[in-house]
């Protein structure tokens, strides 16, 4: 273990930077993907034919917000070497307004709009700075390995606050209580474990970096278009990246929407729907798992475009399904493409990326990832809107991101991108 880590860096801190992934993970599972999207949609905005969409454009804004501030947060971050700082404020920015959801009662749709937006703000810009602390922690030749590890932390943190509140909703149930009685509950119990999971972190983690005066928000903002400069010389990595967007957003758009499908087309209930994401969860841990042998073994590009067909495959068994048997079968098959399509994209860039600029292109990838989060599901939302409230045509129009993503992925030769990547090192080099 010492030969992967940092000078300096004990077995305990590593544990404490892990277990953030383990804490934040409950949010995205229980707010996001498995209970307050369907309670959100149903409930609070009572079922009428465009509450898919208010649900979509929250998050969009959201997410744009986390785009439009991440550079300048990250310089702030560097100039005073203060992510711990910042962590701190978004965990328990994030926290709080998890726990006001308790509030969003049928018809407090503002009040639910409002905290979601800052709910999900605060989770996204926490999760770039805990990213940020991986290169201190790490040594350059493990940090995949330790990325890996807080991965999959992260699946059993969701996994938990997942299990909680199915019991909880079990045992309210049991009690003739309805879904306005116990959804708001769970948003107690998943920001309660947040908190408490993540004060190892909190606690634990200590900030490495020196103070940097030359990192300014305007720095921040040269630094993203010197970036985006850069990609009319790596044309592979320019349209993977396109690809990356397009195939992305249909799976965040499967990510954010897929309780609610359950809900609207299969009239699941918030039990029902828990137990999917649950299982969902262990089929995308082994799909991960599992498809990094295959991917070595086919090449990056095959890989991907492999999970592409399999994603495509997904949404025509969904849109298809008769009942839920069928429909069981399609969310298993999207949970093993989600592990392995994210584990391969993410490969995929270290391949292409100069590898004296990995940070660099890793950061345009996680713009890339966060407008994708924005396209899929909102175009789902108004998809939803527009055919008055049928899913079965949201989705299948969504799928179209797939396609798409597949045409432009025929186009990269990953060993042409790899001599560019290269050959782009050795130029900036001898600048």
């Amino acid at each position: 273990m010492a030969k992967l880590l940092q000078p300096g860096v004990r077995k305990r801190e590593l544990w404490a930077w892990a277990m953030y992934d383990f804490a934040n993970s409950g949010y995205t599972t229980v707010v996001i993907t498995a209970v307050f999207s369907a309670y959100f949609v149903g409930v609070v905005a009572g079922n009428v034919a465009w509450a898919t969409f208010a649900w979509t454009l929250a998050l969009s804004v959201s997410y744009a917000l986390v785009m439009l501030t991440a550079p300048l947060i990250g310089a702030w971050a560097d100039a005073h070497a203060g992510k711990k700082k910042l962590l701190w404020l978004t965990t328990l920015g994030c926290v709080g307004a998890t726990a006001l959801l308790y509030f969003a009662a049928p018809g407090a749709l503002a009040l639910a709009i409002a905290a979601l937006i800052v709910s999900n703000y605060f989770f996204g810009t926490g999760e770039n700075l805990i990213a940020a602390f991986l290169p201190e922690l790490a040594r350059p030749r493990a940090l995949g390995r330790i990325s890996g590890w807080g991965w999959a932390l992260g699946y059993v943190g969701g996994l938990v606050s997942l299990g909680a509140s199915l019991a909880y909703i079990g045992w309210a149930q049991g009690r003739g209580q309805g879904a306005a009685d116990f959804v708001p509950v769970t948003m107690l119990i998943t920001a309660a474990i947040f908190l408490l999971a993540s004060l190892p972190t909190l606690l634990m983690l200590r900030e490495r970096a020196a103070p940097q005066p030359n990192h300014t928000p305007r720095n921040a903002w040269r630094q993203v278009r010197h970036t985006l400069g850069h990609l009319s010389q790596l044309p592979d990595l320019k349209r993977f990246l396109l690809c990356t967007v397009l195939y992305q957003a249909g799976i965040q758009a499967v990510i954010t929407l897929a309780a609610i499908y359950a809900s609207q087309v299969f009239h699941f209930d918030t039990q029902q729907t828990i137990v999917l994401v649950l299982v969902v969860n262990v089929t995308a841990a082994l799909g991960a798992f599992a498809f990094g042998h295959v991917q070595d073994r086919i090449g990056h590009v095959r890989a991907i475009a492999l999970t592409l067909v399999g994603w495509i495959a997904m949404v025509l068994l969904a849109w298809a399904a008769p009942d839920e048997r069928m429909f069981w079968l399609a969310a298993n098959l999207a949970g093993l493409c989600m592990g392995a399509s994210q584990s391969a994209g993410r490969a995929m860039v270290g391949l292409l990326a100069p590898p004296a600029h990995q940070a660099e292109f890793f950061g345009l990838w996680g713009l890339a990832v966060k407008l994708a989060s924005i396209a899929g599901p909102l175009t789902y939302g108004v998809a939803s809107w527009l055919t008055a409230g049928d899913h079965r045509q949201a989705l299948l129009i969504t799928g179209v991101y797939f396609v798409a993503g597949l045409a432009v992925l025929r186009g990269i030769r990953a060993d042409r991108g790899r001599r560019a990547a290269h050959r782009f090192t050795l130029q900036t080099a001898h600048a």
